[in-house]
Protein backbone atom coordinates (compact mmCIF):
# COMPACT_ATOMS: atom_id res chain seq x y z
CA UNK A 1 0.00 0.00 0.00
CA UNK A 2 2.94 2.56 1.09
CA UNK A 3 4.63 2.03 -2.58
CA UNK A 4 1.12 2.54 -4.44
CA UNK A 5 0.71 5.98 -2.26
CA UNK A 6 4.05 6.92 -3.18
CA UNK A 7 3.56 6.74 -6.81
CA UNK A 8 0.15 8.23 -6.58
CA UNK A 9 1.97 11.11 -4.73
CA UNK A 10 3.97 11.80 -7.56
CA UNK A 11 1.98 11.55 -9.91
CA UNK A 12 0.11 14.40 -8.52
CA UNK A 13 2.78 16.22 -8.50
CA UNK A 14 3.65 15.90 -11.84
CA UNK A 15 0.16 16.02 -13.51
CA UNK A 16 0.04 19.22 -11.55
CA UNK A 17 3.22 20.77 -12.01
CA UNK A 18 3.60 21.31 -8.16
CA UNK A 19 1.34 21.24 -5.41
CA UNK A 20 0.88 25.50 -5.13
CA UNK A 21 -2.86 25.28 -5.86
CA UNK A 22 -3.60 21.73 -5.04
CA UNK A 23 -6.33 20.56 -1.89
CA UNK A 24 -6.49 17.21 -0.74
CA UNK A 25 -9.93 16.13 0.43
CA UNK A 26 -10.82 12.78 1.51
CA UNK A 27 -14.27 11.08 1.33
CA UNK A 28 -15.14 10.20 4.67
CA UNK A 29 -14.40 7.27 6.27
CA UNK A 30 -11.68 5.98 4.64
CA UNK A 31 -10.45 7.93 1.99
CA UNK A 32 -9.65 10.59 4.81
CA UNK A 33 -6.71 8.66 6.29
CA UNK A 34 -5.52 7.80 2.67
CA UNK A 35 -5.28 11.80 1.92
CA UNK A 36 -4.09 12.08 5.22
CA UNK A 37 -1.18 9.85 4.41
CA UNK A 38 -0.41 11.68 0.75
CA UNK A 39 0.19 14.87 2.72
CA UNK A 40 2.32 13.33 4.88
CA UNK A 41 4.21 11.99 1.64
CA UNK A 42 4.23 15.38 0.06
CA UNK A 43 5.49 17.25 3.51
CA UNK A 44 8.39 14.64 3.40
CA UNK A 45 9.60 14.10 -0.09
CA UNK A 46 8.72 17.56 -1.61
CA UNK A 47 9.04 19.42 1.72
CA UNK A 48 5.48 21.15 0.95
CA UNK A 49 2.34 20.99 3.06
CA UNK A 50 -0.57 20.86 1.39
CA UNK A 51 -3.83 22.00 3.08
CA UNK A 52 -6.19 18.91 3.27
CA UNK A 53 -9.83 18.56 4.43
CA UNK A 54 -12.41 15.66 4.81
CA UNK A 55 -15.92 15.46 2.72
CA UNK A 56 -18.28 14.12 4.04
CA UNK A 57 -21.25 13.01 1.52
CA UNK A 58 -23.76 11.54 3.35
CA UNK A 59 -26.71 14.00 2.53
CA UNK A 60 -25.90 13.93 -1.39
CA UNK A 61 -26.14 10.09 -1.61
CA UNK A 62 -28.56 8.79 -4.31
CA UNK A 63 -29.29 5.96 -1.90
CA UNK A 64 -29.80 8.04 1.44
CA UNK A 65 -33.27 6.93 1.72
CA UNK A 66 -32.60 3.21 1.63
CA UNK A 67 -29.76 3.46 3.99
CA UNK A 68 -31.57 4.79 6.96
CA UNK A 69 -34.39 6.74 8.31
CA UNK A 70 -32.19 8.66 11.01
CA UNK A 71 -28.60 9.26 8.93
CA UNK A 72 -25.84 9.64 10.88
CA UNK A 73 -24.08 12.94 9.10
CA UNK A 74 -20.10 13.43 9.81
CA UNK A 75 -18.20 16.97 9.65
CA UNK A 76 -16.80 18.32 6.61
CA UNK A 77 -13.63 20.65 6.97
CA UNK A 78 -12.72 22.32 4.03
CA UNK A 79 -9.52 24.54 4.46
CA UNK A 80 -10.69 27.78 2.97
CA UNK A 81 -12.41 28.60 -0.36
CA UNK A 82 -11.85 25.78 -2.98
CA UNK A 83 -12.67 28.35 -5.87
CA UNK A 84 -9.92 28.40 -8.01
CA UNK A 85 -8.07 25.23 -6.85
CA UNK A 86 -6.88 22.35 -8.31
CA UNK A 87 -9.37 19.27 -5.85
CA UNK A 88 -8.11 15.67 -5.30
CA UNK A 89 -10.48 13.96 -4.04
CA UNK A 90 -9.21 10.72 -2.51
CA UNK A 91 -10.96 7.21 -1.40
CA UNK A 92 -9.96 3.98 -1.12
CA UNK A 93 -12.19 2.30 -3.64
CA UNK A 94 -13.61 3.22 -6.87
CA UNK A 95 -16.94 0.54 -8.00
CA UNK A 96 -19.87 2.04 -9.16
CA UNK A 97 -18.91 6.07 -9.10
CA UNK A 98 -21.70 6.97 -6.98
CA UNK A 99 -19.63 8.06 -4.04
CA UNK A 100 -17.57 9.81 -6.43
CA UNK A 101 -20.74 11.84 -8.09
CA UNK A 102 -21.91 12.91 -4.59
CA UNK A 103 -18.76 13.87 -3.75
CA UNK A 104 -18.29 16.09 -6.69
CA UNK A 105 -22.04 17.51 -5.82
CA UNK A 106 -20.48 18.36 -2.46
CA UNK A 107 -17.83 20.22 -3.62
CA UNK A 108 -20.01 21.82 -5.75
CA UNK A 109 -22.09 23.26 -3.28
CA UNK A 110 -18.28 25.07 -1.19
CA UNK A 111 -17.23 26.43 -4.65
CA UNK A 112 -15.76 26.26 -8.51
CA UNK A 113 -12.33 24.49 -8.05
CA UNK A 114 -10.25 24.82 -11.05
CA UNK A 115 -10.59 21.43 -11.60
CA UNK A 116 -11.24 18.16 -9.68
CA UNK A 117 -9.44 14.84 -10.30
CA UNK A 118 -9.65 11.18 -8.32
CA UNK A 119 -6.89 9.35 -6.30
CA UNK A 120 -8.29 5.95 -5.57
CA UNK A 121 -6.05 2.94 -4.05
CA UNK A 122 -8.15 0.23 -5.86
CA UNK A 123 -10.03 0.63 -9.08
CA UNK A 124 -12.79 -2.11 -8.89
CA UNK A 125 -14.66 -1.33 -12.07
CA UNK A 126 -18.63 -1.94 -12.38
CA UNK A 127 -19.65 1.30 -13.17
CA UNK A 128 -22.95 2.90 -12.86
CA UNK A 129 -21.58 6.36 -13.84
CA UNK A 130 -19.20 7.48 -16.62
CA UNK A 131 -16.43 8.40 -13.68
CA UNK A 132 -13.24 7.37 -14.18
CA UNK A 133 -9.59 7.39 -11.38
CA UNK A 134 -6.75 10.02 -12.81
CA UNK A 135 -4.75 8.18 -9.91
CA UNK A 136 -4.60 4.28 -9.34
Amino acid sequence: MERVLRRIAVEIVERNKGLDKVILLGIQRRGVHLAARIRELFREEEKVKVPSGELDITLYRDDISVLADQPVVHSTSVPGDITGKRIILVDDVLFTGRTVRAALDAITDLGRPERVQLAVLVDRGHRELPIAADYV
